[in-house]
C-alpha cells in the first residue's frame, strides 16, 4: 500500500506540473516559446528583458501558480521516493538512487520558493539539484529498481537517465542542436517527469501476484 501511495504521488506531481505549465504559458501576452524560453521563465515575478543565457522578454502573469506547482512537484517526488521502498533492490546503488531522486524533488521546491529573477543563486542551486543529482539518480535507478520491475522498464530508465544527463551537458555548454535554449533544457528535465509517470503508473496499477504463484515461487526457492 505504501508503494502504491508513493506511485500515486509521482503521477499526481508530474501531471499537475505539466497541466499548470501549459496553463501558465497560455497566460502570456507575448507567446511563450518552448524553444526560446526557460521553464523558470514561467515563475519569474517581474516583467523584464532577460539577457542570460539568451536575450528574451519575460512576463508571466501567473507566476505564483507556476512556483506553487514547482513546490508541489518537488514535495511529491520526495514523498514518493520515501514510500516506494518495496520497488527497489537492497544495497547502496538503490539507496543512492532514491536519495538523488529526492534531491531533485528538493531542487524543484527550492526553484519554486526562489524565483530566478528574485533569488538567482538559490534558484540556480535548485536547477543543479534537478538536472545534476536528479539525472544521475535517474541513471542509477535503472540498476536499483527491483527485479519485479520488468527489464524493459529498467533499461528504459537507464536510457532516460543518459538522455537527461546528455541534455544537461549540452544545455550548460550552450549547444542546443537546433532545439533552442528552452528545448534543450526540457531534454534535461522532462525525462524525470516521464519516468515518474511511467513507473508510477506501472506500480499503481500492477496486479499483485496470485497466491498460487507466490506459493510456487517459495517452493522453488526451498532447498
Amino acid at each position: 500500500m505504501k508503494a502504491r501511495i508513493g506511485c500515486s504521488m509521482w503521477i499526481a506531481g508530474a501531471v499537475q506540473f505539466l497541466v499548470i505549465h501549459v496553463f501558465v504559458e497560455s497566460a502570456w501576452a507575448r507567446p511563450y516559446s518552448w524553444a526560446r524560453n526557460n521553464i523558470s521563465d514561467l515563475g519569474n515575478v517581474h516583467c523584464a528583458m532577460q539577457q542570460d543565457p539568451e536575450p528574451r522578454y519575460v512576463c508571466s502573469p501567473e507566476h505564483g501558480l507556476m512556483n506553487t506547482s514547482f513546490v508541489v512537484l518537488g514535495a511529491l517526488l520526495v514523498v514518493g521516493a520515501a514510500l516506494t521502498a518495496s520497488m527497489w533492490r537492497r544495497g547502496a546503488t538503490a539507496a543512492v538512487a532514491r536519495i538523488l531522486l529526492a534531491g531533485a524533488g528538493l531542487g524543484f521546491v527550492l526553484a519554486g520558493l526562489a524565483p530566478a529573477d528574485v533569488h538567482e543563486n538559490q534558484h540556480v542551486l535548485g536547477a543543479l539539484l534537478i538536472m545534476g543529482t536528479g539525472n544521475v539518480g535517474l541513471l542509477l535507478a535503472g540498476i536499483g529498481l527491483s527485479h519485479d520491475v520488468p527489464g524493459a522498464v529498467r533499461w528504459a530508465t537507464g536510457l532516460l537517465g543518459v538522455t537527461a544527463i546528455t541534455g544537461f551537458g549540452l544545455f550548460l555548454s550552450r549547444h542546443y542542436l537546433g532545439l533552442g535554449m528552452g528545448g534543450m533544457e526540457r531534454v534535461a528535465v522532462f525525462p524525470l517527469l516521464v519516468w515518474a509517470l511511467a513507473v508510477g503508473a506501472r506500480g499503481l496499477f500492477r496486479q499483485p501476484p496470485r497466491e498460487e504463484d507466490a506459493s510456487r515461487s517459495v517452493a522453488l526457492m526451498a532447498p
